[in-house]
């Protein structure tokens, strides 16, 4: 059954998620922002939404199977918390909020109006991640010993200066951590498990009239003991494609955006030749390094899709509001660490 969207927020974000509803077969029927001019002019570029200015309105609409959210991370709460009482189903795009309490708020309202809730992880939808993640659910690096996480990118001070919400706590919860290397720490502690402890430094360095971190460096103790790393810069001209590198008694690999670009194990397989030759150099591009509008919205359709067949019980929801947590979780720990100069253990 076709399910019909509505968009909250039509900013950049927003025509992402226009976009992914489209590839992913669905329909978008509505679309919201408080600047009636932008919300009219997404709906003109898609046949049959609607604009609206007026938020309950919006979530009255009959015809709103699913609403997305693409606001500023600060401001995700308020129209989650509408959508879920309207009964709708609702996507949050990363992070699912910016503090814990925040969070669980819309876990509990979603629970509460019987509907589903999922964080935007498109990452985790990429045929490389989950060669990954079946290569280590099934033993084959051995004993985990290191995960890393590596996220290099670049943003000018004209992008942090083009939107008063952006370097703020209130409105980006963080910086380069929050902001940009959180689809990586998502796949990092995804693959590697849950983490037990950090330390952290965090640094303002190249960029101006901002209160957040444009550089972070943490080191992470999983729950099954192996160590890791997390970096995070939007410091780091031009700007690389971000990495997660996964170590082990047995075998290490490296996936760089959505390319395997090592893939080395002690016990060999006949398809370990197809893999590198099948997820290596495919120029899926879309890696945001340096242009935030890059950003391949492949992965987007997946999530929608997913979403859409959970609710008919045809599939699980794959990065559910509990799993949108974990990585606010991590990073809120990071924070903390930086912060305090102390080591800060996780429940």
């Amino acid at each position: 059954m076709t399910k019909h969207f509505g968009i909250i927020g039509c900013g950049m974000i927003a025509h992402f998620h226009a976009k992914a509803i489209e590839a992913a077969g669905a329909t978008l029927t509505a679309c919201f922002d408080t600047r009636s001019e932008a919300a009219e002019k997404l709906a003109s570029q898609y046949p049959g939404c609607k604009p609206y200015n007026n938020l309950a309105q919006f979530t009255a609409d009959p015809n709103i199977d699913i609403v997305t959210i693409g606001t500023p991370s600060g401001a995700h709460l308020d129209p989650a918390l509408a959508a879920a009482e309207a009964g709708k189903h609702v996507i949050v795009e990363k992070p699912l909020e910016i503090t814990l309490e925040r969070c669980d708020k819309i876990i509990a309202a979603c629970k509460k109006n019987n509907v589903k809730l999922a964080t935007v992880f498109h990452s985790r939808f990429h045929r490389s991640s989950l060669t990954l993640k079946a290569a280590v659910d099934s033993g084959r690096f051995g004993k985990l010993t290191l995960g890393d996480a590596i996220v290099k990118w670049y943003r000018t001070q004209e992008y942090y200066d083009s939107g008063a919400w952006r370097g703020t706590w209130e409105l980006d919860g963080g910086g380069a951590l929050m902001n940009q290397a959180i689809h990586t720490i998502d796949l990092l502690i995804w693959l590697m498990g849950d983490v037990a402890e950090v330390s952290a430094h965090t640094a303002l360095l190249a960029h101006e009239r901002i209160a957040v971190e444009d550089t972070a460096v943490a080191v992470l103790k999983f729950v099954n003991g192996a160590l890791g790393t997390v970096v995070g810069t939007t410091a780091s001209y031009p700007g690389y494609l971000k990495r997660v590198e996964i170590s082990g008694s047995k075998g290490s690999a490296v996936l760089e955006e959505e390319d395997i670009v090592k893939w080395d194990f002690a016990d060999k397989l006949p398809s370990d030749a197809e893999v590198l030759e099948a997820m290596t150099n495919r120029k899926s591009g879309g890696g945001g390094a340096s242009d935030p509008s890059a950003i391949n919205f492949a992965g987007h359709a997946k999530l929608f899709a997913n979403m859409a067949a959970a609710i008919d019980g045809k599939e699980k929801l794959v990065v559910d509001g509990l799993e949108g947590r974990r990585s606010v979780e991590v990073i809120s720990a990071i924070y903390k660490a930086a912060q305090t100069g102390q080591v800060v253990k996780l429940p």
